[in-house]
């Protein structure tokens, strides 16, 4: 590896020709950064990745199960199992959607799982992403780079291979196509991931468009091509449920595909990932998935939650009251790192007036014990550090549910803070499942 990190600085200047950025549209402005590459690999041997793997396909396999029951039969809700307010309640749920299914039955067709490896060896799931997951082009892109800079790496090195990413979307595409090309519908240029838009249409053989090229007639998407109006039979959508369609959500998007959900729930056009499964990846939602894999599933959970609190329940609010200085409290409306607080950075003030915040609106907050996960070597400015380091995992949902062998691991540049998330100024590793 010490080939990797003679080029480092050469791979991070390639990185940035090849536009691997990362956008953030803040305040009316719209910043680009560069999104910075660290070498060294997170490594994990076949026998973690496989036990890792079977946990994801069966946390997958219960989301994808309990998103169906929401919009149709609503079992776990009369049974008791999640309250009925967690799920009407939850701004990822679109009433839109009632009685749809999607081409396939696959609501989820991308998942990002967030994992931490605590001290223990343990892995733990933070957050389940299953609106519009980014960052599988990241790793990508670096092992590309990598293996052009120091080919004798890979030979040295077993490590599975992870070029075929981009053939496991065009297949869970294929799948539930219903006839015409896949696209990948992006929202533009100005879009916090678009170079992974276009990475993603290049490797998967998929049409790269904006709402401009799209349109629907007679309940049928079609694609302006240069020699007239192709199908489309699976979309792969950017941009989120609220901005998708200004005649069913959000009036005011210029960047969504008018009557879109009228071509999706007349069957005439598979979307990806299925509009209305953020009700999933809600994070007080979270709370319930191991329920969920023992209520669909009838198995114990593979990977365990991280410790979590509801403050919804009545016993559980005590405990965050009285313990608050030692938790994490996220707010379930936000992403990116964004609305996450950590009580023992607060002074009494602020802890007394999350607290009221907390009491007016229980719904709105989970709090966490903090994980005291490993810590990851790094380079910074040539000198070895140690850094927090998070992994998303990639569950691709087709004809089977299978885990891409690589992932994003997502490093903290702030010696003091678990925070990890490119929005918050972290950077990237590649991911290597070591072979036998």
């Amino acid at each position: 590896m010490r080939e990797l990190l003679i080029h480092k600085d050469e791979i991070n200047e390639q990185l940035a020709r090849y536009g691997v950025k990362f956008g953030i549209y803040k305040d009316g402005a719209f910043n680009e950064r560069l999104f910075p590459f660290d070498p060294m690999p997170r490594q994990i041997s076949e026998e973690d990745f496989g036990q890792l793997s079977r946990g994801l396909v069966q946390r997958v396999t219960a989301l994808n199960r309990f998103i169906y029951d929401v919009y149709h039969d609503k079992n776990i809700i009369r049974d008791k199992v999640i309250p009925e307010e967690f799920v009407y309640c939850s701004p990822g749920y679109l009433a839109q959607c009632e009685g749809a299914t999607p081409p396939g039955w696959v609501y989820s067709h991308i998942s990002g799982i967030d994992l931490v490896l605590g001290k223990d060896d343990k892995w733990y799931v933070l957050e389940d992403n299953l609106r519009i997951p980014s960052g599988a082009s990241y790793p990508l892109i670096a092992r590309r780079l990598c293996r052009r800079c120091s080919p004798d790496t890979f030979q040295r090195n077993r490590v599975m291979d992870n070029r075929d990413y981009g053939m496991l979307l065009a297949r869970v595409m294929d799948y539930v196509n219903v006839g015409g090309i896949n696209v990948i519908f992006t929202p533009g240029r100005y879009n916090a991931a678009y170079f992974e838009h276009s990475f993603l249409a290049e490797q998967s053989g998929a049409v790269l468009a904006e709402s401009g090229d799209l349109f629907v007639e007679d309940q049928k998407l079609s694609y302006r091509g240069s020699k007239g109006a192709i199908l489309v039979g699976a979309l792969y959508r950017r941009v989120s449920d609220e901005y998708i369609d200004p005649l069913f959500f959000e009036p005011s998007s210029l960047i969504g595909i008018p009557n879109l959900i009228s071509a999706y729930l007349a069957g005439n056009v598979a979307v990806i990932n299925a509009p209305g499964n953020g009700v999933a990846d809600d994070k007080g939602i979270y709370y319930f998935v191991p329920k969920m894999i023992s209520y669909y599933l009838g198995e114990t959970p593979i990977l365990d939650n991280a410790p979590t609190y509801l403050p919804y329940f009545k016993p559980d609010m005590a405990y965050v009251e009285e313990n608050i200085g030692r938790l994490v409290i996220k707010d379930v409306a936000e992403a990116g790192g964004y609305g996450v607080i950590f009580g023992e950075n607060l002074t009494h003030e602020q802890r007394e007036e999350l607290k009221r915040a907390i009491r007016s609106n229980p719904r709105r907050f989970i709090a966490q014990e903090v994980i005291d996960f490993q810590d990851m070597p790094l380079y910074d400015e040539d000198e070895l550090v140690f850094r927090k380091a998070d992994l998303r995992a990639f569950v691709l949902t087709g004809e089977e549910v299978s885990v891409w062998p690589s992932g994003l691991t997502r490093f903290s540049r702030n010696p003091d803070s678990f925070v990890v998330n490119s929005s918050q100024g972290g950077g990237f590793k590649d991911t290597w499942v070591i072979c036998r």
